[in-house]
């Protein structure tokens, strides 16, 4: 079996539900839902280096991402994001994801790479304006003239 074919929508939804993770991941940190930030009840003060930063791109970005509009540079945020996150706060109290909590940055990551390197996929709203613009530049069929011998 050939699973080819299943590539480009495969890259869609793994986009998608990467993209709506970080998403919810953010809204729970800057407003306060889905348990909070960390699952502590409460929202990260605005303007705090830099959780609520952090939180912010995981909003914008993760929403741009899970949409599929500018998704390779929302991805390239994000995975820049969780890099830091990783060797700035993780990676400091020991050295391996396992052991210092940092696996989810580091899925994240590499994950958003993913997604930069390889594009949105075709279930985006990055593939259907590329489409549009794709058919808005194709000249218009030419007409035959017939020509009068005469």
């Amino acid at each position: 079996m050939k699973f080819d074919r299943y590539s480009g929508p495969v890259l869609s939804l793994f986009r998608i539900v990467t993209g709506l993770l970080f998403f919810c991941h953010g809204l729970s940190s800057i407003f306060n839902v889905f348990g909070g930030n960390q699952g502590s009840g409460q929202a990260i003060p605005i303007g705090t280096w830099p959780g609520w930063w952090a939180a912010l791109i995981q909003v914008v970005c993760g929403g741009l991402i899970a949409i599929g509009l500018f998704a390779r540079a929302g991805a390239f945020l994000s995975s820049g994001s969780m890099a830091y996150a990783y060797f700035v706060v993780h990676q400091p109290r020991e050295l391996l994801p396992l052991q210092n909590g940092g696996e989810l940055p580091v899925l994240f990551c590499w994950s958003f790479f993913l997604i930069f390197i390889l594009g949105a996929g075709p279930w985006s709203l990055d593939a259907v304006l590329s489409r549009r613009g794709r058919q808005a530049e194709a000249p218009a069929p030419v007409l035959a003239e017939a020509s009068v011998e005469g």
